[in-house]
């Protein structure tokens, strides 16, 4: 019966186990391998979400309403940038860039739906 239980346990690992040593020399335990802050569902859908909007942005919007979105929202790698920054860069007033983001986010909208 020891023997039996001794057995059973033999296969369980503990999460502090040290399984391997960083490259600095410091000791890499399995849940420093396993553990992460953020929950892995929430990343995916995260990441399913923007990639359905990239495409949608890409899809149905036209190249003026496309260059603000992006500018604006900090998409494709771009720092988010304020109406007045957009107007600048696209050469626009801050209003209508106001009125071409609003017009590009219901079709965003409307086809995300």
């Amino acid at each position: 019966m020891h023997f039996r239980s001794q057995r059973k346990c033999a296969q369980d690992v503990s999460l502090s186990e040290i399984i391997d040593t960083g490259t600095d020399g410091a000791a890499l335990s399995l849940m420093d391998v396993v553990s992460d802050d953020e929950d892995l569902l929430e990343q995916v859908c995260t990441r399913e979400l923007a990639r359905r909007v990239l495409g949608e942005v890409e899809r149905c919007l036209t190249d003026q309403e496309r260059q603000v979105i992006i500018l604006r929202y900090g998409l494709n790698g771009h720092p988010p940038r304020r109406q007045r920054e957009v107007a600048q860069i696209t050469g626009i007033s801050r209003s209508y860039v106001s009125r071409i983001e609003k017009r590009a986010l219901e079709k965003l909208r409307q086809a995300l739906e």
